[in-house]
């Protein structure tokens, strides 16, 4: 029995050894895995659509010279705000966006029609800043955190503006916020003028905690067991792993987990570890967007400042059971799985959500109107078509009966005279 013990034991130290040297020696760019469509992760980009149409209707105004312009303008635009439908159309089927108004282009010029925010619109603009600036503390940790993660602790502030809507950052946040907190973040030269820099002034353990950790530590609270910091791996319904690609995967979790805020210079670009430290970065970023997606070639624009690959885009499809890439729209979107549910639904919800959800509602209710307006026009048009229907039924009863009246005064006619 002893020796038996001894054996297996031998034998589990041999296949862990095999196992680790394994992992080391498999190039990992060599580990193809194919990609699979996930309608239910597809469904949370196409429900979006609608309404991201029309807040590129509005932003585009709304970046306008006093937040007007001539409609015909505006229909010129149409193709590079991807809008399927003409401006008049839009403005009809979502009422409460945009008002439609007499203006002139030069003085003693005839009128033509111009563009403003509505009321409705100005009043949701005023409640998206009160709406940033009651979650300003988490706006301000993500841009530490972004900060954090960056090679040298400085970012573009031109690429953060290029992705302050992913994050959720307000329009002016170079301008206006990042002066308030002068103990965390520096801005450097002007921005929109490409020498622009946002620095990390002081280093905040508190921000330092990632998402994956985050949870370690609270499942550790609830439990009292100490739980290892890893990935959530779930696999969709019918999804299919290679039995030499399942090996690699189940011996890669158990490296142990590396920070996306911790120190990479000393990793090789080509070592499991790297590819450890990669995923938890883009997992990080993914946490840290608002809808828990990016399009991949945003994260690209990042290469240098998260070291990460050229190749990078591959590891999606590697990690199947942690991300997933919509292909929805013509680009490529970076999904993290665990942050929606069987039906595609987020349920990992960011607090900024709650401007989409007033900007939906302002759509829903608007587009109400205009469908009442149809059925309302609808119901006119039927009772008209019921009324002439009408009056063209009894025409031929009146005519038949006035017929009727000129053959009895004929008959009376000529009894008179016969009498």
């Amino acid at each position: 029995m002893p020796l038996r013990h001894g054996h297996h034991l031998l034998l589990g130290i041999k296949t862990n050894t095999l196992r680790s040297l394994l992992l080391q020696s498999a190039p990992i760019s060599s580990l193809k895995v194919a990609w699979r469509k996930d309608q239910r992760l597809d469904g949370a980009i196409e429900r979006d659509k609608r309404w991201r149409m029309c807040f590129r209707v509005v932003r585009e105004l709304l970046n306008e010279p006093g937040q007007r312009m001539p409609l015909r303008y505006l229909e010129k635009r149409r193709e590079r705000l991807k809008l399927p439908i003409k401006v008049k159309t839009f403005i009809s089927r979502y009422p409460s966006l945009l008002d439609l108004y007499p203006d002139l282009l030069k003085p003693k010029s005839e009128p033509v029609p111009f563009l403003r925010p509505s009321a409705r619109l100005l009043d949701f603009i005023s409640h998206q800043s009160r709406i940033q600036a009651q979650h300003e503390p988490l706006i301000i940790s993500k841009l530490c955190k972004l900060l954090m993660m960056a090679k040298d602790r400085v970012i573009s502030a031109d690429k953060l503006s290029h992705v302050k809507r992913d994050f959720g950052f307000p329009d002016d946040f170079l301008c206006n916020l990042v002066p308030k907190y002068p103990q965390y973040l520096r801005l450097v030269g002007s921005p929109g003028e490409g020498q622009s820099f946002l620095e990390l002034v002081s280093w905040n353990e508190e921000f330092a905690m990632s998402a994956i950790e985050r949870k370690a530590e609270e499942e550790s609270k609830l439990t009292g067991i100490r739980m290892r910091p890893n990935f959530s791996v779930k696999l969709p319904p019918g999804y299919y792993l290679r039995k030499e690609m399942r090996e690699w995967v189940r011996d890669w979790l158990e490296l142990p987990y590396i920070s996306p805020y911790s120190d990479a210079s000393a990793l090789s670009q080509a070592s499991p570890e790297m590819e450890k430290r990669t995923v938890g970065l883009v997992h990080e970023l993914l946490s840290l967007s608002v809808f828990r997606r990016i399009q991949v070639p945003i994260i690209g624009k990042f290469c240098e400042e998260f070291r990460l690959s050229n190749a990078f885009g591959n590891m999606f499809t590697r990690h199947s059971g942690i991300f997933y890439v919509s292909l929805k729209g013509g680009v490529k979107t970076a999904m993290l799985r665990e942050a929606y549910d069987e039906l595609g639904e987020l349920v990992d919800r960011d607090p900024l959500l709650e401007i989409k959800k007033r900007f939906v509602e302002m759509l829903d209710e608007g587009h109400r109107e205009y469908l009442e307006k149809i059925r309302m026009k609808r119901e006119a048009m039927k009772r008209d078509l019921e009324l002439l229907a009408k009056r063209n039924s009894e025409q031929p009863m009146q005519e038949e009966h006035e017929e009727e009246e000129e053959d009895d005064h004929e008959e009376d006619d000529e009894e008179k005279e016969k009498v």
